[in-house]
C-alpha cells in the first residue's frame, strides 16, 4: 500500500508541474498505480472499465443539460435584467454596486450552476460600471470572483450532482434544497464585507429608484429568477427527477432566450450547442479518471487506512473536522472541484460519518470548502476569469480578496460546526 501511495502521489503532482492537464494528471498516476498489481494490457482494460463504470449513470445526464441550459442564459440577456434588478432593490446601499454585484452572482449562478460563467456574465456587466463609479479595479474583480462561488451552493449546482454520484447515495433533491441556507449565508457574509469595505474607502451610493421603476426592473428579471422555481420546485414536489430538471431547464432558457427575450438567434445555437458539448467533455473526462483514481484508492484500502490514522491522532470530533477542512482547503488550491469531490468523498466522508457527521451535512461543508479553492491561487479557475475580466493580475487582488477570504472562512467554520444550516431545510421537505 505504501509504494502505492508514493507512485500514485509522484506521478500525479510530477505531471502536475509539467503542466498536464489535471484529467490526464489522475489518469496517468491510476494507470501507473494499477501496473504495480498486474501487467500492461489487463490494467489499460481495468482502466477503461472503471472510466466507463464513472460515467455510466443516469443521474450524471443533468450536468450537460444545465452546462446548456448555463450557456444559453449566458448569451440570453439573464445577466443584465439580473443586475438591474438587484441595482434596483440593493443599489441605495453603502457600497451599492459591489453588494448588486453580489447579489447579481447569487441569482446568475442559482440560474447557470456554474460559478464561472457568474464570473464571465457578470464580470463583464459589473466590472466596467464599478470602475466608472470610482471602485477600485482590483477590489472588484475580487468581489465578483468571491460571489461567484455562491453558486456551487445555490441550486441547481452540477458539483452538488458529483457529489451525490461519489457518495453512493445522497438524494440529489436534498442536496439541492440543503444548499440554499448556506449559500444565501456566504451571500450575506460577502455583503457585510463589502458593505464595510465601501465605508472605510468612501465608495459613493447609488441613487434610489422611484417605486414604479422598481417594479420594472424587477418585473423584467421575474421570468429568469422563475427558472429557479420551475427547477427546485418540480424536483421537490416530485414531478421530475434532477436529469429531467436539466432538460426542462434548456427548454425554458431556449423559450426565454430565443423568443421572449430575443436576445439569442438561432444561427448562434450550433455555436452554444458546440461550446457546451466541449464543457461537458471536459467535466465528463474529469469524472471518468477521477471515478478510476477513487476505486484504485479502494482496492489498495487507503481510505482506510487514512481514517484510522486520522481517528489516532485525536478523537476529538472539533479537531479531526478542523483537520479535513483545512486539507481540503489545500486541495481546492491545486486540483479543480470535480476531481476533488470525487478523490476525496471517499476518503473522508467514513471519517466524517464515524464522528456522527451525517453525507448530507458533510457534502455541503466539503462542497463550500472545495468553492474557497474556486478564488484560491494557483489554480483558482474563477480567479483567472476575473482577473481576465478586469485586465489586471492575480497578485494584484491578493490583497482586497483577504476580508473576503476571511468571510467565507466564517461561514465554512459556521457550516462546519452547526449541522442545522444544512441540515434544517431538507427536514422541512421530510429528507
Amino acid at each position: 500500500m505504501e509504494l502505492a501511495i508514493v507512485v500514485l502521489l509522484v506521478v500525479f503532482f510530477g505531471l502536475l508541474l509539467l503542466n498536464v492537464p489535471i484529467s490526464f494528471c489522475i489518469g496517468l498516476a491510476t494507470l501507473a498505480t494499477i501496473l504495480l498489481s498486474v501487467d500492461f494490457m489487463p490494467a489499460v482494460t481495468t482502466m477503461a472499465q472503471r472510466m466507463a463504470g464513472g460515467i455510466n449513470s443516469f443521474a450524471l445526464l443533468a450536468i450537460p443539460f444545465f452546462i446548456l441550459s448555463g450557456l444559453i442564459m449566458g448569451r440570453g440577456g439573464i445577466a443584465k435584467r439580473l443586475i438591474e434588478c438587484a441595482m434596483a432593490l440593493i443599489g441605495m446601499l453603502p457600497g451599492g454596486l459591489a453588494l448588486v454585484n453580489v447579489v447579481s452572482c447569487m441569482f446568475f449562478g442559482a440560474i447557470s450552476g456554474s460559478a464561472v460563467a457568474a464570473t464571465s456574465a457578470i464580470g463583464s456587466f459589473m466590472l466596467p460600471e464599478m470602475k466608472k463609479q470610482g471602485y477600485d479595479v482590483n477590489y472588484s474583480a475580487a468581489v465578483t470572483a468571491a460571489a461567484a462561488t455562491t453558486g456551487m451552493l445555490i441550486p441547481p449546482s452540477n458539483i452538488l450532482i458529483v457529489y451525490a454520484i461519489a457518495s453512493g447515495g445522497v438524494s440529489i433533491a436534498a442536496l439541492f434544497i440543503a444548499g440554499y441556507l448556506p449559500g444565501i449565508l456566504l451571500g450575506v457574509a460577502l455583503m457585510i464585507v463589502c458593505a464595510g469595505y465601501a465605508k472605510i474607502k468612501g465608495y459613493p451610493v447609488g441613487a434610489r429608484l422611484p417605486l414604479k421603476l422598481v417594479v420594472q426592473k424587477v418585473a423584467a428579471a421575474l421570468p429568469s429568477l422563475f427558472m429557479i422555481f420551475l427547477v427546485i420546485g418540480g424536483i421537490i414536489s416530485g414531478i421530475f427527477t434532477a436529469t429531467e430538471a436539466g432538460a426542462i431547464a434548456v427548454v425554458y432558457s431556449l423559450i426565454l432566450a430565443v423568443g421572449f427575450y430575443r436576445e439569442v438567434k438561432t444561427t448562434e445555437l450550433p455555436g452554444v450547442l458546440m461550446k457546451a458539448a466541449e464543457t461537458t467533455a471536459i467535466v465528463m473526462a474529469l469524472i471518468a479518471t477521477s471515478s478510476a483514481m477513487s476505486w484504485i484508492l479502494s482496492y489498495e484500502q487507503i481510505p482506510q487506512a487514512i481514517s484510522a490514522a486520522m481517528l489516532t491522532i485525536s478523537e476529538n470530533p472539533l479537531l479531526i473536522l478542523l483537520m479535513i477542512n483545512l486539507i481540503l482547503l489545500l486541495v481546492g488550491a491545486f486540483m479543480d472541484m470535480t476531481p476533488a469531490v470525487l478523490i476525496f468523498t471517499p476518503i473522508f466522508l467514513p471519517v466524517a460519518v464515524e464522528l456522527g457527521m451525517s453525507p448530507l451535512h458533510f457534502g455541503i461543508m466539503m462542497v463550500l470548502n472545495l468553492s474557497i479553492g474556486l478564488v484560491s491561487p494557483p489554480v483558482g479557475s474563477v480567479l483567472f476569469v476575473s482577473c481576465a475580466i478586469a485586465k489586471t493580475r492575480i497578485e494584484a487582488i491578493i490583497k482586497p480578496l483577504m476580508p473576503l477570504y476571511l468571510a467565507m472562512f466564517v461561514v465554512l467554520m459556521l457550516v462546519t460546526y452547526i449541522p442545522a444550516i444544512s441540515e434544517w431545510l431538507p427536514a422541512q421537505f421530510g429528507f
